[in-house]
């Protein structure tokens, strides 16, 4: 039988984790020991675990994530007021499904934006779909999709997100057109799909950054109370890390001065 055609074949198909995998079995000194259903399921098995694979990268490469974080990475030492049961429940998703909010606010630094990023990423492993925004660049670009007429469109498809992370919340006042453009996006989601908002401004003050009393009552209510909320703490993760890279490079700089030194010495031995 000529192999050939067959992988051309499924490759035509898009069935293109078979395909790697039956060439892998060609190449296999002990193929005849293996049943039919054995290499069967085998090839299924590749298909299935390519093609999530796929929906992985589609889903992740949609959620536009900031950082590249990871939930395994996250620091939960408890100076970080990163409580280790809540966060496993985090991890686990149930949350999403339950369409519940997150809200993590902290100085600026302290790792908020890397946490939510690493939640997202987690959801999108989970097989939730994801997207990922700076609220200071998503109001203006509502504005901006009203006159193009992107503005329906851009609001279905964030309604239709499972988990929609809304990082730097609060950071600039609200105008009238962005509180009633976050109004919209919240009712649209309220109760069908989860937020989960990142800030620098604690919660008891976001009435006072929303503005209007009236609006500021009816976001709120849509985002806080079925909400869990994160305090993180600590010095700033930027500042820890530039010291850290300032003491590597003093460190090697040192290591180089030796070694010049350990140079310059050995060649005057030598003369």
């Amino acid at each position: 039988m000529l192999i050939h055609p067959t992988l051309e074949k499924l490759k035509t198909l898009r069935l293109l984790g078979m395909a790697k995998a039956l060439a892998e079995q060609l190449q296999m000194s002990d193929l005849g020991e293996w049943s039919f259903e054995d290499r069967l399921g085998l090839l299924v098995d590749r298909e299935a675990a390519e093609k999530e694979n796929r929906r992985l990268q589609t889903r992740l490469r949609q959620a536009k994530l900031a950082q590249a974080a990871c939930v395994e990475d996250l620091d939960l030492k408890a100076r970080r007021g990163l409580d280790r049961t809540l966060v496993a429940k985090l991890i686990a998703c149930d949350w999403i499904r339950e369409r519940l909010n997150v809200i993590a606010t902290g100085a600026t630094g302290v790792g908020k934006s890397y946490f939510a990023c690493a939640v997202g990423q987690k959801a999108c492993r989970e097989g939730y779909t994801v997207e990922y925004h700076r609220a200071p660049r998503l109001f203006p670009e509502l504005h901006l999709a009203k006159g193009d007429g992107r503005y329906e469109t851009l609001l279905r498809r964030l309604a239709k997100t499972d988990l929609l992370l809304l990082d730097d919340w609060g950071l600039y006042p609200m105008n009238e057109e962005a509180r009633r453009d976050c109004l919209e996006l919240l009712e649209d989601r309220c109760g069908k799909r989860s937020t989960l908002v990142t800030s620098q401004i604690p919660i008891s003050h976001w009435h006072e950054t929303i503005g209007d009393p009236t609006l500021a009552d009816a976001i709120l209510d849509r985002l806080i109370h079925n909400a869990y909320k994160i305090e993180l703490k600590g010095e700033s993760m930027r500042k820890r890390n530039a010291n850290q890279g300032g003491e590597k490079g003093t460190l090697l700089k040192t290591d180089e001065f030796k070694k010049k030194d350990e140079r310059e010495r050995t060649g005057e031995a030598s003369k």
